[in-house]
């Protein structure tokens, strides 16, 4: 009598797991059908959207035009490093001040060793900027005219 009911006992376990494995492969394609995928457009900016990108705003690139990798280091010329600026501020007993950079609004020392004329405060001249122990510095100073 105890084997028939063991019998029984383990076909109802294999039903019951069944049954769940049933549920659990319905549940799973119930779930893929709501998380399908949807598709994404990349806009004019490279950024992911869910509207197509406008066809009018499309431009062609041509395949000569693509770079990969470095591309070829071009020396800037002495017109590209030469900026122009405004003497804030100058103290002639200690040789050294401050410019500040018309384009960039930046402040840079500026020491007498590196003026190859004598400059004071609301000067408009040109320099160059070299990297210094302490930081940007102004070099090749001249007075504009």
């Amino acid at each position: 009598m105890s084997e028939s009911w063991n019998k029984k006992d383990r076909e109802q376990r294999k039903q019951k797991a069944k049954k769940e494995k049933a549920e659990k492969m319905q549940e799973r394609k119930e779930n893929a059908k709501k998380n399908s995928f949807e598709i994404a457009y990349l806009d004019e900016n490279g950024n992911l959207s869910s509207t197509p990108p406008d066809p009018r705003k499309k431009v062609e690139v041509k395949l000569e035009d693509i770079q990969i990798g470095v591309p070829e280091y071009v020396p800037p010329t002495e017109a590209e490093l030469t900026r122009t600026g405004k003497v804030t501020f100058f103290n002639t007993t200690k040789g050294f001040g401050f410019i500040k950079d018309h384009v960039s609004q930046e402040s840079i020392f500026v020491h007498a060793n590196n003026l190859s004329v004598s400059i004071k405060e609301n000067d408009k001249v040109t320099f160059q900027i070299e990297h210094g122990q302490r930081g940007p510095m102004a070099v090749n100073v001249n007075l504009i005219s």
